[in-house]
């Protein structure tokens, strides 16, 4: 029985394959199925966002806001460990920082996501998340739906751009979804995951937006995300307010940033699974029993804020409650949110940085709204006063720019998430310059920069993107005859007969490479026998005018064709072994391949 149903979905699947490919045109399929891309990454956003709350509902629901709790040390570290273990013995492969395993996927693996990236980052998040880790969704679920994309553009065998363009598809759909959000969506594709967009690229992304939406109103409703309620339109008065907490918005970006990379590195230098979850559980243990409002995503304290919250709905279950210290107790929040995003997936958990992404912008413009009319002296309806609830939005906007490098994002993500269109221009201000500043000091993202120091990052610069691309180790050429050093005149001249090429590796018994002999150098010896045995190898060797090494980009490599004029390099391994060449005219030409497969539309 068990059998008979999988293979009647099987066919299923196979006919509705069939029909797809049937008499449709290429830009049809890919039109179709960017609308089944839309359709999974919606359904996958709800699925995540349903399992996260109703997890979070069961543990916290019974609590006593007005005490604090010890449970909320000990739901993080079982949340962990369940996320650690499934990782470990059911998954068995890495799915942590899911943004960034899109990008190198695009720029490194001919943008091929592993097929279980379709459902086990929300089975490993929902379980991070909703026992109260302290990062966000979206990460995982924009893996979630390039992996659909991916998966869809290999089964009907599509060509590399096409499949980049669904798993952009599947990135745009997934943020679509998860806020309710289209226009944010395209924007998240073309600035995060840098792909370019065309006309012909931009169709399929707006059907697989419109259709993720389409699906979350169908099951969550047509609400915004946040319910606000506009009470002070723009007026030119507040533009040095914005200017000020837009550079503001990028040094905290940059806090963070700086902050969650130096933490990783201490989880790095931890070699033992149990002692990377010891130290993680224990601190993000912690800083929850103080802060509860860093259990999970964080997007009811935003809710909160925005809505002119009781400060005590704020600081429940903390030793804070009571009290007359809001702005103390989220200052210390600002603070301390980095740690605990990062010690969340440096233990073992599943999430990304999105989500604390706009919990600390909302909390970075609420703290600055009330310093900044108090220290103006300024009231409700005198000219520079500066909304806490909008500027809980400008923050949120800011703090995305200035870690993702997303201004357009922030501005039109904030606008969709609340309806506060009215709030365009502010929004604008705060996010561009939140961008600058940060772009000052760090030129990449967040999810980009691990890529761009190893040269793996596409980026829109199509010249750096298409030498991204090509991976070295594809062009190197091995149909080469090597020399041994201890070889006479007479053995190389045997080899050279037999060879095609004009240049030759020398190498030891144990494939180390030595040197390389040309043919120019023995040309005038190989028809004087009497000289075969009084010349051996070392007598014509000489080092190459440069190396190559298999963790060298194609950057690098054309870089040292440049430099050198050579024509063809030797390519070694870390243990100096030679592997082959790779020539200038191979590069060329498979440069001007990629050229041309890059830029159909």
């Amino acid at each position: 029985m068990k059998y008979s149903v999988i293979r009647r979905e099987a066919n299923i699947i196979h006919n509705i394959t069939e029909w797809i490919k049937g008499d449709h045109t290429n830009h049809q399929i890919v039109l179709m199925l960017s609308l089944i891309v839309g359709l999974c990454s919606g359904l996958a956003a709800f699925i995540l966002k349903y399992l996260v709350e109703e997890i979070k509902h069961l543990l916290t629901n019974q609590f006593n806001l007005s005490e604090t709790n010890g449970l909320y040390m000990l739901y993080p570290a079982i949340g962990i460990l369940i996320t650690a273990l499934f990782v470990k013995y059911v998954v068995k492969d890495d799915i942590s920082h899911g943004v960034t395993k899109i990008l190198y996927a695009i720029s490194r693996k001919r943008a091929r996501i592993k097929g279980h990236n379709r459902w086990t980052s929300i089975v490993a998040s929902s379980i991070t998340i909703g026992f109260g880790g302290s990062v966000g969704a979206e990460a995982p679920i924009v893996l979630t739906g390039s992996a659909f994309g991916s998966n869809l553009g290999k089964r009907f065998n599509l060509p590399q751009n096409t499949v980049m363009l669904l798993v952009g598809c599947g990135a745009a759909g997934a943020v679509a979804a998860i806020f309710k959000a289209p226009i944010a969506g395209v924007m998240f594709v073309l600035e995060v995951l840098m792909l370019d967009l065309n006309m012909a690229s931009l169709l399929p992304l707006l059907v697989t937006c419109l259709t993720s939406v389409c699906v979350s109103y169908a099951l969550y409703g047509t609400d915004s995300m946040f319910s606000f309620n506009l009470d002070k339109a723009f007026t030119i008065d507040i533009i040095p307010g914005c200017i000020l907490f837009g550079i503001l918005c990028g040094l905290v970006s940059l806090y963070f940033t700086r902050s969650m990379n130096w933490f990783e590195g201490i989880f790095g230098k931890l070699a033992k699974p149990w002692k990377k979850f010891l130290v993680g559980a224990s601190v993000l243990g912690a800083l929850i029993y103080f802060f509860p409002a860093m259990y999970g995503e964080g997007y009811d304290v935003i809710s909160q804020l925005i809505n002119n919250a009781h400060p005590d709905t704020i600081m429940h279950n903390t030793l804070f409650y009571g009290s007359n210290t809001l702005l103390l107790y989220l200052g210390l929040v600002l603070l301390l949110k980095v740690f605990a995003t990062t010690a969340t997936n440096g233990a073992g958990g599943c999430g990304g940085v999105f989500a604390p992404s706009l919990f600390l912008g909302c909390i970075a413009g609420f703290i600055f709204a009330n310093l900044w009319n108090d220290a103006l002296g300024l009231e409700l309806g005198n000219n520079g006063f500066l909304s806490s609830k909008n500027c809980a939005l400008y923050g949120m906007a800011g703090l995305m720019s200035g870690v993702m490098h997303a201004p357009l994002t922030g501005i039109f993500l904030i606008a969709e998430l609340t309806g506060g269109y009215g709030l365009f221009v502010p929004l604008m201000i705060v996010s561009v310059m939140s961008y600058l500043t940060i772009n000052t000091f760090e030129p990449h993202s967040i999810y980009a920069m691990r890529l761009a120091r190893k040269g793996e990052l596409i980026t829109h610069d199509k010249d750096q993107a298409i030498l991204t691309i090509i991976n070295l180790e594809s062009q190197i050429e091995t149909d080469y005859k090597s020399f041994t050093p201890d070889m006479d005149l007479g053995k190389m001249v045997s080899v050279i007969s037999k060879a095609h090429r004009n240049i030759f590796p020398v190498t030891d018994q144990n494939g180390v490479f030595l040197g390389v002999v040309t043919l120019d150098s023995i040309r005038k010896y190989i028809f004087r026998p009497e000289l075969y045995h009084q010349f051996t190898v070392t007598s014509f060797m000489k080092d190459p005018p440069a190396l190559l090494n298999t963790n060298d980009t194609l950057k690098t490599a054309t870089e040292k064709f440049d430099e050198t004029k050579a024509w063809n390099l030797p390519v070694v391994n870390d243990e100096h072994q030679f592997l082959g060449f790779v020539s200038r005219s191979g590069l060329f030409n498979s440069y001007r391949e990629v050229l041309v497969n890059f830029s159909a539309e």
